[in-house]
């Protein structure tokens, strides 16, 4: 985010005319002011029932005025509208029937790129991949003009220089890109035929070049198991599902994802995957079961860091906005999981919290706030530094329900399994020996048999045959299940399911192996 807005010149403030300015518009919006951006703030949704777009607007100042902007940012530009309604208006109460104020704004607002003379400067800040051409550099100009067949000077974080050539020059139009001859100072550009470059290098005259200052890379603090799918559906659901796959894959990954980091273990299967989190991790996943592959992840752990001789762990900065009645048990559910408050903010009868966490904390957190706040809590947090060692955290106490044997789950047989504990799975769903059914009410793992049906007799006797009541199965999000599951657990990912399960599947080998662990 950071580095796509040291190419803007400004930005669009989109804010919700009836919920104002969320947690997350917050750390956005000080990034684009830290950077003297100029703001149009658009509050969007203006047709929505008791929606109020003019205290939205006040608060918006608020905001920025506590995000100590500048008296010119202050003085920002609003409008008004209904992308939904397709309209666009400096005054809520009288619609237009286009986006043009919109558009407008933009050109008279913002301020356009200044040309800067003198030798080429430009500093990679994006990167694409082409399986034509390999990597394309993407960056603003800052200084001079770049042409197509130029030489030009890649100088490296560590100041030392490559000498190139760029073969292509594109320029952006929409969503695709068009050829160019050559760009000037303030144009975004992408550029063809630059090898061995990372984010944060410069490209520069030939003759003489000129560093721009690099930008950091903020370093991976979590890391997850990716393994081949060897579970009993391993190949009904999935398109990609041996490991040749996985792993080419994953090193296409890295080639434009920077934070990634992929290390694959020598004797088996497994690749140890380092990212920003589990929601940049989950990204990954997602996308690669959208694409058709099969593959099991293991539960994220976070990365430690000797400093000074001191042990270190990553903590983040944490922003609860939830309403009034529950924050009590929320702090005290922070606290447990080692977080210090840093403030506390009443707005009407909703509460703004802000801690400071360990990573580790944050894993299965969302889930139990938002029970406690029925689900009205909004959650956000982002990687602050590393600092010494909280101390250990509770994790989750409650056991497994652990199916028996492979089979149809049934109906019949959950139902009277319901008192055990609460399940994730619906009735007619396929299981096999060692998935993970559902949760356990107390400690310790049970394991149950879900596939167990009604058997029929020729006897009938009053209330004998009464229809099974069952509660709805827990179902997980990908993100949610990643922050369930316990260390002797997988989650496996299909295009279709998602499917928590033990690690060892075979109920003898797991005594064994609790046995000699």
């Amino acid at each position: 985010m950071e580095r796509v807005l040291n190419m803007a010149d400004g930005v669009l403030l989109l804010v919700d005319a009836f919920e104002g300015p969320m947690p997350q518009t917050r750390f956005v919006l000080q990034k684009a002011l830290q950077l003297g951006l100029m703001p149009i703030v658009v509050v969007n949704k203006v047709d929505k029932p008791n929606c109020r777009p003019d205290e939205v607007n006040e608060a918006v100042f608020d905001l920025m005025y506590n995000l100590d902007a500048t008296e010119e940012q202050l003085n920002f530009h609003t409008l008004y509208g209904s992308a939904k309604q397709n309209w666009m208006s400096e005054d809520w109460r009288k619609p237009t029937d286009n986006i043009l104020p919109l558009l407008d704004a933009i050109i008279q607002y913002i301020p356009e790129p200044e040309y800067l003379e003198g030798t080429p400067q430009m500093l990679i800040t994006s990167l694409d991949y082409s399986p034509y051409v390999g990597r394309i550099a993407v960056g603003r100009v800052h200084r001079g003009t770049l042409r197509e067949g130029m030489d030009v000077s890649l100088v490296k974080r560590d100041r030392s220089v490559v000498k190139t050539r760029i073969k292509e020059l594109h320029t952006f139009t929409g969503l695709g890109r068009t050829r160019t001859p050559e760009v000037k100072s303030g144009d975004i550009c992408a550029l063809v035929g630059i090898d061995g470059f990372e984010i944060g290098d410069t490209i520069a005259d030939a003759q003489n070049p000129e560093p721009l200052k690099p930008i950091a890379i903020d370093e991976p603090t979590m890391s997850m198991v990716f393994t081949i799918n060897d579970s009993p559906f391993f190949g009904r659901e999935g398109k990609y599902v041996t490991s040749r796959h996985i792993h080419e894959r994953l090193i296409r990954e890295l080639d434009k994802n920077l934070a990634l980091r992929v290390e694959r273990s020598p004797e088996s299967d497994i690749w140890h995957v380092y990212g920003r989190g589990v929601l940049h991790l989950s990204v990954l996943i997602e996308t690669m079961r959208r694409e058709g592959y099969e593959l099991q992840v293991g539960q994220p752990q976070v990365i430690y860091k000797e400093i000074d001789g001191v042990k270190c762990e990553p903590v983040e900065q944490l922003s609860i906005n939830l309403p009034e009645e529950c924050s009590g048990k929320v702090i005290e559910l922070v606290a447990a999981r080692r977080g210090e408050m840093i403030s506390m903010e009443a707005k009407n009868d909703r509460i703004q919290l802000e801690f400071t966490i360990p990573s580790r904390g944050i894993i299965g957190l969302r889930n139990s706030i938002l029970t406690m706040s029925s689900g009205e809590a909004i959650m956000s947090h982002r990687f602050l530094e590393y600092q010494p060692y909280k101390g250990d955290i509770e994790k989750r106490t409650n056991g497994s329900l652990i199916a028996m044997e492979s089979g149809t789950a049934y109906a019949y047989a959950i139902d009277k399994l319901q008192d055990r504990g609460r399940f994730f799975i619906f009735p007619q769903d396929e299981v096999y020996a060692g998935q993970v059914v559902g949760e356990n009410a107390k400690e310790g793992d049970i394991v149950v048999n879900v596939t167990k049906s009604k058997k029929l007799t020729n006897v009938r006797a009053s209330g004998s045959d009464e229809k099974a009541h069952i509660i709805p199965p827990t179902v997980f999000s990908l993100e949610e299940a990643l922050e369930y599951i316990k260390e002797d657990e997988y989650v496996e990912v299909t295009p279709t399911k998602l499917r928590l399960r033990k690690i060892i599947l075979d109920e003898n080998e797991r005594r064994r192996a609790a046995r000699n662990g």
